[in-house]
């Protein structure tokens, strides 16, 4: 198995961009999310995008090859909303490690069938895990405040049964991603430590965070050096940020992220900001000259896209990344 670690010393990887935009191109019904086996469930279905690992396998593995056609490194699995508690929303909470063992089996087969191709460039899957629709740092309700809608124990016992059924489909590093709550990501990082220490495994971690505007902060109120030590004392691959802000906006955030860090940096911006209709507008080749700015200045080792982001970015961006060389960090173990 190719090492991710010794490639990032070699090159820039490239992550893959959206799977929700590519899937909105499908203009799937909730017929088509039901499938066969879901025709008769009670719930409406429609909008439940992990669900099509099992009903639409087929588009899933084509969005997944996309990626890798447009220079791709690493896809992510289609596992953003993954949990139990992401899928009480739908009374699917039965079929969560299902849906991630089948998501990490899909794109597997996809990035093993293009890594025979061109050895000389292995492709890797992360497994996505999403931050889900709970906080543990804030209360939902104005007026009371010390109330939680979740605990930091549930978090774990969520993330855990993710986690398992991920490692078991064959993901080669696990990413925790667009982390709105540091808390819910320690909830995360804790439940992976379990699990590599139960069965006596080590694979590579991914943190990527997200900076909710101009504050500079997460939702949850952090600012990127509180977020960078909050989440540090567990041995990473790579620390990051992700969705909310365009190529441009997250540029100095990174910035001083990549000053302060010693594990590999990434990166995977929207193509810009949502337009009046929730859209994204930033062209790949707008979206090629920010990314291009962060590859000058050395800030990143993993570079890819989010929401808005489609196989054409991350072609541009691939080509981009191609003419440097990645962020000089220091050797860790």
């Amino acid at each position: 198995m190719a090492n991710i670690k010794q490639e990032l010393k070699k090159r820039i990887l490239v992550l893959d961009g959206a799977m929700g935009t590519m899937l909105q191109r499908y203009n799937f019904s909730e017929d088509d999310f039901r499938g066969k086996r879901f025709a008769d469930y009670p719930s409406p279905l429609q909008g439940n995008n992990d669900l099509l690992s099992l009903t639409q396998p087929k588009a899933i593995a084509e969005v997944h090859a996309k990626y890798f056609e447009a220079g791709a490194d690493i896809v992510e699995t289609n596992t953003f909303s993954g949990t139990t508690i992401a899928m009480a929303d739908y009374d699917m909470e039965d079929l969560v490690y299902e849906l991630n063992f089948e998501s990490a089996k899909i794109a597997k087969e996809v990035a093993d069938k293009f890594t025979k191709a061109n050895p000389e460039k292995p492709r890797f899957v992360a497994g996505s895990i999403g931050p889900t629709n709970k906080t543990a740092s804030l209360s939902p309700d104005v007026n009371r405040p010390e109330y939680r809608a979740i605990t930091f124990n549930e978090l774990r016992i969520a993330y855990k049964q993710q986690v398992e059924a991920l490692i078991d489909g064959g993901v080669d590093v696990l990413l925790v991603e667009t982390i709105f709550d540091t808390l819910n990501a320690k909830a995360a990082l804790f439940a992976i430590e379990e699990v590599k220490e139960e069965r006596n495994i080590d694979i590579p971690i991914m943190v990527s965070g997200t900076i909710t505007d101009a504050s500079g902060r997460t939702l949850s109120g952090q600012t990127v050096e509180a977020f960078l030590t909050s989440v540090s004392h567990i041995p990473l691959l790579s620390v990051g940020f992700n969705c909310a802000l365009g190529a441009e906006q997250l540029k100095p955030y990174l910035q001083r992220l990549s000053n302060e860090t010693e594990f590999f940096t990434s990166a995977h911006p929207n193509a810009g900001l949502p337009n009046a209709f929730g859209e994204y507008d930033e062209s790949p080749q707008q979206m090629q000259l920010y990314i291009e700015d962060y590859l000058k200045d050395g800030l990143v080792n993993i570079i890819g896209g989010c929401c808005g982001t489609s196989p054409e970015h991350i072609n541009a961006i691939a080509e981009a990344a191609q003419k440097y060389k990645p962020r000089l960090t220091q050797e860790f173990a």
